[in-house]
């Protein structure tokens, strides 16, 4: 199997888009007509509430599949429904590898020893069972907090090799707060730009025939400034940029994320695309009972939005 940089490439190619749409599913903004069908069979339960969110990325992923390579699923929305959401989170990974997808595990773990170990066996390797193996989650990729320091990394960075699989590296976040420490000066550098550092250095023994490589970053929409300084940083690195769209950054914030070859960066958006009936721009034109065509014009757009600025950097 080629590494997970040169696998992102590829779908990248195949689908012409850098975006990636997150299945983040808050049960309170799905559409009525799939909870009352499912809560009608289930119950008003964790087992109704699963099963609506189920059936709500199995067509979110009919829709956006045509036109984009990657998807991101932010584990805690499912953790939330118990034992049947993560069967939800489970099935859902498997729905979008079927259809040729990578899957982003977004989980942001990071702990150390033994529990770092066992996450990375988890989420992209196998699981001994007493002298029998099993796959776990089989995400094609992680994020993780590296706050722990390298060997709270180092067990996720030996699955990527031996599983071919990808690491997103929190570098510099969108919340607001994320200054209280990733902007804190450490000399003549910022605490994010330290990390990035490592992550360069942390992804050099994975860099693939593409030139990239599988250890990535999340960086943040929005501050052009450092992401130049961060591109520089980490030059064989994918970000993962988050903050398009629902948080406020618009498709140019993004130009210098992206290297001149028009790779090194995807581009994240949840709300936006999967709730965007509830969006304001698209009310009028879409109602809750087009929900579904509200998806296809909003991942649409933003493709078309971002590919732009990529050719233009090119």
């Amino acid at each position: 199997m080629n590494s997970f940089s040169d696998r992102l490439i590829e779908v990248l190619k195949e689908k012409g888009s850098p975006v990636v749409v997150g299945l983040d599913p808050q049960l309170q903004l799905l559409p009525s007509e799939i909870k009352v069908r499912n809560f009608k069979r289930y119950g008003r339960n964790f087992r109704g509430a699963s099963r609506s969110v189920l059936e709500f990325n199995h067509r979110i992923l009919d829709i956006v599949s045509p036109h984009v390579g990657v998807v991101k699923l932010q584990i805690a929305f499912y953790e939330a429904l118990g034992p049947h959401g993560i069967e939800s989170y489970l099935k859902t990974v498997h729905l979008a590898q079927k259809r040729g997808l990578l899957v982003i595990g977004d989980i942001k773990r990071g702990d150390v020893g033994h529990t770092a170990e066992a996450y990375a066996q988890a989420h992209l390797g196998e699981v001994d069972i007493d002298g029998l193996t099993a796959q776990g989650y089989g995400v094609d990729a992680v994020t993780l907090n590296p706050y722990l320091g390298w060997d709270s990394v180092l067990p996720f960075l030996k699955a990527a090799e031996v599983y071919n699989k990808g690491l997103f590296i929190l570098v510099k976040s969108t919340n607001p707060s994320s200054k209280d420490f990733q902007d804190r000066r450490c000399g003549a550098e910022r605490l994010c730009e330290l990390v990035a550092r490592k992550v360069n250095d942390w992804g050099s023994g994975l860099v693939g025939k593409s030139g990239y490589s599988a250890v990535g970053a999340v960086v943040a929409a929005g501050a052009p400034v450092l992401g130049r300084r961060l591109r520089r940083l980490m030059p064989r690195a994918f970000f993962l940029v988050p903050g398009y769209g629902a948080q406020g950054a618009e498709a140019e914030d993004m130009r210098h994320y992206f290297n001149a070859d028009g790779y090194g960066a995807i581009v994240s958006s949840s709300r936006a695309i999967t709730f965007a009936y509830k969006e304001q721009s698209w009310k009028m034109k879409h109602g809750e009972k087009d929900w579904e065509k509200a998806v296809e014009d909003a991942v649409v757009r933003m493709r078309r939005d971002i590919s732009r600025v990529v050719d233009n950097r090119r």
